[in-house]
């Protein structure tokens, strides 16, 4: 028999209730980050792309994408920003982030 795998819930949604105060905080930081000065969100969004490619986190990735699509983002460069992750982490952006971000784009 297969176990079956256990329902992941939304990593923000179980922050927020299990430390809503210091959820509350976080949510106030990424506001004053976002509204920050010398770069448009849409470059924002692209670089937090980059860097969560970086880490191989395509969980985040699956949020960030469809708001740099909103902002203007284009296909070709929500995945050149992933694809300039190979100079700096090599193959593991580009493996584990780029076909769920593409498929996350077309979604959005």
């Amino acid at each position: 028999m297969i176990p079956k795998c256990p329902v992941m819930k939304n990593p923000l949604e179980v922050f927020r209730q299990e430390t809503p105060g210091v959820a509350t905080a976080f949510d106030n930081l990424v506001q004053a980050i976002i509204a920050s000065e010398g770069l448009d969100e849409k470059t924002k969004q692209l670089i937090y792309i980059a860097l969560k490619a970086a880490e191989g986190d395509a969980l985040a990735l699956s949020f960030h994408v469809p708001m740099a699509k909103q902002l203007g983002a284009g296909r070709a460069e929500v995945a050149g920003a992933i694809v300039l992750t190979l100079t700096v982490c090599g193959l593991k952006g580009v493996s584990s982030c780029l076909a769920g971000a593409m498929e996350s784009f077309d979604k959005a």
